[in-house]
């Protein structure tokens, strides 16, 4: 009598004499013969045989996913490899090819998601091994899939542990890779130990409208068939029921019960065709189908125009059958229909073992993904899973070029799919002719065009609406970068500063500093002075305590020795004398309240604006006081017999007598030292409010202005607004 090995392993010779070539059967024999000298019936604490495990993998590869002698042998020797001692035999044996997939799966082995943040440099290179060989993942996916078919021996911490593991990397792996079914069948399982209640009653319900279900389909393929071949085609039709957890998932999303779910089936037709006639017999069937039965035009996806990235090729239609109900057919060839369901190993059999150009755009991306040294690991994880069950948009360039891109994408999601530098420096475009912005989202078939300007950076909020990895990975490098230079301009600061205060720097300064504004990093507190958030002045009282200082020493605290030597404290070091002709001087007059020569001032010490001037009934001066009390400064108007301009803004009200805003207007024309820059006169139930913006020499002419404008009959209230 057979044992169990032997007999798992006469099922999978028997796969191989179809599936691989017959050069390569006796390779598969040593290889079997070599894993049973190393293992024998050796058995896991689980109980499952060892070998049996390997068996399983290695059918999984080469039937369900339809790989060749390499990865077959590979499959076989996964947990030999893992065993040290055996890793040079194995490559002298069984050659170059086949360990270095086993050294890409030994780097997979190695991590688990739990720790994925300290494992991080065993995830990339995992990544880049699976960049430059698909097939390791391929493998792996294998492993993992016979893994999951016998997870019913494991612990319930192993199965919860394994299961998050698989639904968060390896199904979205799978379906990346174009493996639709392995995908579904992982998440199946996935489902059925992380929500067990759940998946027994769909499958329960499945179970119980199998027999409806099969009715149906019969009823509803008898006139297709016959049309079929009527018209002489050779085909084959299948019905497939959506899988268990895409399911449940949808009555989750659309809150419906089991019966409400429109689509639980599809119906494939399958053509025998010729190549050259692949396209030109799927839209005839087409037409065919949607002849006997009504489509619903929305629900219509062509991927024979324009294939999915992973290499999917098929045309979708949904229809209303008998009794009303709505089922999707999917028309597609034979090699379609192979290429659906083994994926990309499916490209190398009809390209002849040559990776296709779509592969190598999604290896680029994988390979675009590590060039970024920061990577996060849970952010690429997160940003993986979205990006593989989001659907695609395909747009063009303003030469007509095809571009592909996720759906949700924005115009700066495209700009960097043409080229980072242009995403950095994309400052909005046009699509269809229409001037856009950034977070304009963008759909199928749009032409765009991009506009750039030097002057912009990436900023923080980009991240919020980008939808492609790329976009994100690049606007995250560059902003990396802008932080490092604003940080080391921020040191500068703290250092010149420091010096000038003539005090120490050290470490000790430094986490005091740190402390005090609760911050981890040095690099935090430079960027923070850099960008203004955190004052020089906050840090020097921190370090050397509060001291008196005169106007003048705080203004050398803050401004370049060049900004201060025109500067003047005539009126003692206290005060810093303001003349009243502010031309080609440090400070300005502050627009928040528009001092004039002849009010109460007092001035404010910026850091990048110099010195600003607020009227002491400034609006914003309590708020001032509160926060910066060591940089205000007291001022005072100097006399002269220069006359200047300032602006003033005044407040009008009264009756809406006829011509009013004539004679107020008259009464500023006759005074030849005033010029007016706007009015703006409201009138409503008989009652006019207006605002006057003027230039005046100073306060007594300002007053002496308003008070001309209150003998104007009508007028009620004049005053200066704040």
């Amino acid at each position: 009598m057979m044992t169990d090995i032997e007999t798992s392993f006469s099922e999978l010779f028997e796969i191989c004499k179809t599936n691989i070539p017959e050069k390569d059967h006796s390779r598969i024999l040593d290889t079997y013969s070599f894993v049973c000298g190393v293992f024998g019936d050796k058995r896991w604490e689980s109980g499952e045989i060892i070998v049996v495990h390997s068996i399983e993998v290695a059918k999984i590869v080469v039937q369900e996913i339809g790989l060749s002698t390499d990865s077959v042998m590979a499959a076989l020797l996964h947990n030999v490899y893992y065993q040290n001692e055996h890793i040079k035999e194995v490559e002298t044996r069984f050659g170059k090819a086949v360990t270095s997939i086993l050294e890409g799966m030994a780097k997979i082995n190695a991590l688990g998601t739990d720790t994925v943040e300290l494992h991080s440099e065993n995830f990339r290179n995992l990544m880049l091994a699976m960049a430059g060989d698909v097939r390791v993942i391929l493998v792996k996916i294998a492993d993992r899939m016979q893994v999951m078919r016998h997870l019913d021996s494991q612990s319930t911490a192993v199965r919860a542990k394994i299961s998050s593991e698989t639904s968060h990397l390896y199904a979205p792996l799978a379906h990346r890779l174009g493996l639709y079914y392995i995908n579904s069948d992982l998440l199946d399982l996935c489902l059925k130990y992380q929500n067990p209640e759940a998946y027994n009653a769909v499958a329960i319900k499945l179970q119980e409208t199998d027999r409806e279900r099969a009715n149906f389909v019969a009823e509803f393929v008898k006139p297709i068939e016959n049309k079929l071949n009527i018209r002489g085609f050779s085909f084959d039709m299948k019905a497939r029921t959506k899988s268990i957890n895409s399911i449940w998932r949808k009555m989750q999303t659309q809150k419906v019960e089991f019966d409400e779910v429109m689509d639980l089936f599809a119906i494939r037709i399958i053509l025998n065709t010729e190549l050259e006639n692949e396209k030109s017999d799927c839209w005839q069937v087409y037409s065919i189908v949607t002849e006997e039965y009504q489509s619903n035009p929305k629900r219509m996806r062509d991927w024979i125009t324009i294939p999915k990235s992973n290499g999917y090729e098929s045309l979708h239609a949904t229809v209303l059958g008998p009794n009303d109900k709505w089922v999707e057919i999917q028309i597609r060839t034979r090699r379609m229909d192979e290429i659906a369901e083994k994926g990309l190993a499916a490209h190398w059999k009809y390209k002849g073992g040559t990776g296709t150009s779509e592969m190598e755009k999604w290896l680029a991306n994988v390979r675009e993904i590590l060039e970024n040294p920061d990577l996060n690991m849970v952010d690429f994880i997160d940003d993986f899973k979205m990006n593989v069950y989001a659907d695609e948009i395909f747009v063009f360039t303003p030469k007509g070029d095809l571009r592909k891109l996720s759906a949700g994408a924005t115009l700066l999601d495209f700009a960097y799919e043409i080229h980072s530098g242009v995403g950095d420096r994309c400052v909005g475009g046009k699509v269809n002719g229409r001037n856009v912005t950034l977070r304009h989202k963008l759909k199928n078939g749009d032409q765009i065009s991009v506009d750039t300007a030097n002057h912009q950076r990436p900023k923080l909020d980009w991240l919020d609406f980008v939808a492609t990895t790329k976009a994100k990975n690049r606007i995250k490098a560059s902003l990396n970068e802008e932080v490092k230079r604003e940080a080391e301009n921020g040191k500068e600061i703290v250092l010149r500063k420091m010096k000038n205060w003539k005090i120490e720097y050290n470490d000790e300064s430094i986490r005091k500093i740190l402390k005090n504004y609760k911050l981890k990093l040095a690099q935090d507190l430079y960027y923070n002075v850099s960008t203004g958030k955190i004052d020089p002045l906050e840090i020097k009282e921190l370090l050397v305590g509060k001291k008196e200082e005169t106007a003048r020493q705080l203004v050398a605290d803050i401004l370049p020795k060049e900004k201060i030597q025109d500067l003047e404290f005539s009126g003692g070091d206290d005060y810093l004398v303001i003349d009243n002709n502010l031309k080609n001087v440090v400070y300005k007059l502050a627009p928040c309240c528009n001092p004039i020569f002849g009010d109460p001032i007092f001035g404010f010490v910026t850091i990048s604006e110099g010195i600003k001037i607020h009227r002491s009934t400034c609006p914003n001066a309590p708020q001032l006081l509160e926060r910066y009390p060591y940089r205000l400064i007291k001022a005072k108007w100097q006399e002269t017999k220069k006359k200047s301009s300032f602006q003033a803004t005044i407040r009008i009200a009264g009756t809406d007598e006829i011509g009013i805003v004539g004679q107020i207007s008259h009464v500023i024309s006759k005074d030849i030292g005033v010029q007016m820059r706007s009015i703006n006169i409201d009138t409503n139930n008989g009652a006019f409010d207006g605002t006057l913006r003027v230039f005046v020499n100073g306060l007594d002419h300002l007053d002496f202005l308003m008070n001309k404008l209150k003998g104007i009959n009508g007028v009620i209230t004049v005053t200066r607004a704040e």
